[in-house]
């Protein structure tokens, strides 16, 4: 898509600070962290919402958290533990309709999340 800026930083039109890639998925630091770390992981492939997740995309979901796996480890909080949240629509809070998985850690995490 011409207009999301997540496929603008996948196409290197914009910058990101870029923690982890390989074919099928990017993950880089948030610009308005949440907690000391914050970090998002996109599918190199559209997609708009969860509700657009189609059957065939089944493993591109799974490599975004092994992704999110992978750059927790890397940053030392595997042990300490960590939080993925995936927002779906204006409501829960989705502003970039490119679907993300959010991984913050380095704070206490409370329950429920606001």
């Amino acid at each position: 898509m011409t207009d999301c800026i997540f496929c603008k930083i996948i196409s290197g039109d914009i910058p990101g600070d870029i923690v982890y890639q390989d074919d099928d998925v990017l993950a880089f630091r948030d610009l308005t962290p949440q907690a000391p770390m914050h970090v998002l992981v996109i599918p190199k492939k559209h997609i708009s919402t969860i509700n657009d997740i189609q059957p065939e995309d089944a493993a591109l979901i799974g490599k975004m958290f092994l992704a999110a796996q992978q750059v927790a480890k890397e940053e030392g909080y595997t042990e300490r533990g960590y939080r993925t949240v995936m927002n779906c629509n204006a409501e829960a809070g989705q502003s970039v309709f490119h679907i993300h998985l959010h991984v913050l850690a380095g704070r206490a995490m409370h329950w429920p999340p606001g």
